[in-house]
C-alpha cells in the first residue's frame, strides 16, 4: 500500500491496483506540489464541505469518472454538478470492494461557500476510518479534541492515523498528541498544517513529542509518499 500526502488534509491511498482520494486542495493550496490533472482516483472521500477539502473534487471526479463518498447533502450538492455520489452519514460504512470506509463523527462546521457570498449548508463534519489490505487506517478530518476518540480507539485497531495540528481551525498540537494515545494509532502522520499563516507549526517538533510518549510519527512533505504493510 503506498500512501501519498498532497498537504493540507489532502491524503491519497493506492491499495489493490486503485486510488482512494481524500479531501482534495490543490490549486488553492501554496505548498501543493501536484496538479489536479496530474491525479487518478476511483474514489474521492470529502470529511466536511469547507473549500479546503472540496475545491478540486469536481475537476478530478470528472476527469477520473470517480465517485464522490460524502454526507447526504454534500454527495446531494456533489450529485448536482453531475458526478458519480455515493451519500452516506456518520456511524455508516460502505464497501468498495478494495477498501472499507467508515464515516466518524468530528467536530468542527461544515458549509458550502457560493460564489455570490451565500454559504449553504454541507451536513455534518466526519472523519474516516478505512480498512485495506489488512491495515486500518483513520483520517481525523477537520476536528477538536473529543472524549469519543478513546472509544474509538477501543473499538478499532488504528495502523496509521491522520490528525490535523495546525490548530486555530482544529485542534493544535497538545490536543492532537492527546487525539494519537486515545485513537491507540501505531502511526501518527499529521495533517493541516502550514497552508496558511494561522496554521504555521513544527510538525518535526509535534513528532519528537509522540516518539517521547512511545508513538511513532512521521512527517510527509507535499507529494512525499510511504510503503505501509501489514506489521
Amino acid at each position: 500500500m503506498e500512501i501519498i500526502y498532497h498537504g493540507h488534509s489532502c491524503v491519497q491511498i493506492v491499495t489493490n491496483g486503485k486510488s482512494l482520494l481524500i479531501d482534495p486542495f490543490l490549486r488553492g493550496n501554496p505548498i501543493a506540489v501536484t496538479k489536479p490533472e496530474d491525479i487518478r482516483a476511483d474514489y474521492i472521500l470529502l470529511t466536511h464541505a469547507h473549500t479546503d477539502h472540496i475545491l478540486d473534487c469536481e475537476p478530478i471526479a470528472r476527469a477520473n469518472d470517480a465517485t464522490v463518498v460524502a454526507t447526504f447533502e454534500l454527495a446531494m450538492y456533489m450529485s448536482g454538478k453531475k458526478l458519480k455520489t455515493i451519500d452516506m452519514n456518520i456511524g455508516g460504512t460502505v464497501d468498495l470492494g478494495f477498501a472499507k470506509a467508515k464515516m466518524i463523527q468530528a467536530f468542527h462546521s461544515s458549509g458550502i461557500f457560493l460564489e455570490e457570498g451565500k454559504i449553504i449548508y454541507g451536513g455534518m463534519p466526519a472523519g474516516f476510518i478505512i480498512e485495506a489490505e489488512g491495515l486500518t487506517m483513520l483520517h481525523a478530518g477537520d476536528t477538536a479534541l473529543f472524549s469519543d476518540m478513546r472509544m474509538i480507539g477501543d473499538r478499532h485497531r488504528i495502523d496509521v492515523a491522520f490528525l490535523p495540528i495546525g490548530d486555530h481551525y482544529t485542534m493544535g498540537p497538545d490536543d492532537a498528541l492527546q487525539a494519537a494515545e486515545w485513537f491507540g494509532a501505531k502511526l501518527v502522520i499529521p495533517i493541516h498544517y502550514n497552508s496558511f499563516a494561522p496554521i504555521r507549526q513544527d510538525a518535526e517538533r509535534f513528532v519528537l513529542r509522540l516518539e517521547a510518549q512511545g508513538r511513532q510519527g512521521k512527517v510527509l512533505a507535499p507529494g512525499e509518499s510511504l510503503q505501509i504493510t501489514v506489521g
